[in-house]
């Protein structure tokens, strides 16, 4: 579940070059779509999301003897992206992939290998009336669904308890909230020597790491805003200044560190907090005797009224499936209720399902580490769908690592010059 470990520096190239790929231009795929008979699945391969795939698989086989499923691992590589992308070229791929990254569906749409989910009788109903008003983020500029919302991992502040205590902090409470509440515990938990900084979210080149320290805060201070809405970026502005200044000063101030940390920081003591989602609460277990609390904001925000980034993973059902009915169908069972209550249990990963926290209310109840993740997820924002969203995120990770991490080029030149290319970029 450490996916923040496990991600290659190659997935950087391989889903930059996907996403450049030509191909079929919006998805379609109309060949099979009333055809049924044996599909093919591919799933994460951590342990958790395994033993949930072959129950889902084997209820199914159970029920439905002419239409079985056939799952697998999905193979290895540099990144999951990297595979898929090649599959789709090749003109191989499943039916169905539980592990398709947000960022990646435009460069797999415009290979032509993404399903327009939407047309689907009941394709648009079914992915609104079970994940609510958050479906929306992932409709793309066509107006279709080529990927079914699937899971979320909203992140938030993971704190050490007990280095806490060590800096005279308040344990239970942490002042946290606002940006001054943040820099000022920060500063305490250094000058007490508890760990050699107070937060370290990676500071390498790799685009998806804004994900991890800018963005989440950006959607706090926001509101929910994208980094790019109706075609152009949202980050020059006053909010984007203050996020990005909280950051510099972390850095400037040696809260955070510029150095890539080989491990995890939080788990090893390197770092007094992490942002992280509710898959950590596994990960760190008894090992760690910590905390968790929204993301912080300039002026703060109540925890039910905070935003955050939502880390999600979705199902693309791809135009190489001969039986894409079939397929339809399995990925409707596999995003039931008592499938997604099955998910829930198994991997601790939220479901993106509208009221979750009341559907699930045993769960929750029995396991209230998880609650606040449960409530957080009706509040997250998504990658823009949007052309070109891998170099968009590429570009901007560049601007901040040289402005806002090492301090190279001041923050309104960076704001503006990134947001100029973005809105070229988002044009297509």
């Amino acid at each position: 579940m450490r996916r923040r470990m496990i991600l290659a520096a190659g997935a950087v190239a391989g889903v930059l070059a996907l996403t450049a790929c030509g191909g079929g231009g919006g998805g379609g795929g109309d060949a099979g779509m009333d055809s049924r008979g044996e599909i093919t699945i591919w799933y994460s391969n951590n342990e958790a999301e395994i033993a949930w795939g072959e129950q889902m698989v084997e209820a199914w086989n159970a029920e439905n003897p002419d239409e079985q499923i056939k799952a697998q691992e999905i193979p290895a590589g540099a990144s999951s992206e990297e595979v898929i992308g090649a599959a789709i070229t090749a003109g191989n791929a499943p039916c169905l992939i539980f592990n398709t990254s947000p960022a990646a569906v435009p460069g797999f749409q415009k290979q032509g290998g993404l399903v327009n989910l939407s047309e689907f009788e009941d394709g648009d109903d079914y992915i609104t009336e079970r994940s609510g008003e958050v479906a929306e983020q992932y409709r793309s500029e066509d107006g279709g669904f080529y990927q079914l919302p699937w899971k979320s991992n909203p992140v938030m502040i993971f704190y050490n308890k007990d280095m806490f205590a060590q800096a005279v902090l308040d344990a239970e409470n942490p002042p946290l909230a606002t940006y001054d509440e943040f820099l000022e515990t920060a500063r305490a938990l250094k000058a007490a020597g508890v760990a050699s900084y107070a937060i370290n979210p990676a500071p390498t080149s790799e685009f998806f790491q804004s994900w991890f320290d800018f963005y989440p805060l950006y959607a706090a201070q926001t509101g929910g805003t994208l980094l790019v809405e109706d075609g152009a970026a949202t980050f020059d502005s006053e909010d984007g200044q203050v996020v990005a200044e909280f950051w510099r000063t972390l850095y400037e101030e040696q809260l955070a560190g510029q150095e890539q940390y080989q491990g995890d920081a939080f788990a090893d003591g390197y770092a007094a907090m992490a942002i992280v989602g509710p898959w950590a609460i596994d990960v760190y277990g008894e090992d760690v005797n910590w905390g968790a609390v929204p993301v912080p904001t300039q002026e703060g925000t109540a925890p039910e009224e905070t935003w955050t980034f939502s880390d999600a993973k979705n199902v693309g059902l791809f135009t190489a499936c001969d039986n894409k009915a079939t397929a339809w169908d399995v990925l409707k069972f596999a995003t039931s209720e008592e499938q997604d209550g099955i998910w829930l249990e198994e991997t601790g990963q939220m479901p993106m399902r509208a009221n979750l926290t009341e559907t699930y209310a045993d769960y929750f109840a029995a396991n209230p580490a998880y609650e606040q993740f449960g409530d957080q997820t009706s509040r997250t924002v998504e990658v823009p769908n949007v052309p070109n969203s891998v170099e968009i995120w590429q570009v901007f990770r560049d601007g901040y690592s040289e402005s806002v991490i090492f301090g190279e080029t001041e923050i309104d030149a960076f704001l503006s010059d990134t947001a100029a290319e973005v809105d070229e970029l988002a044009a297509g």
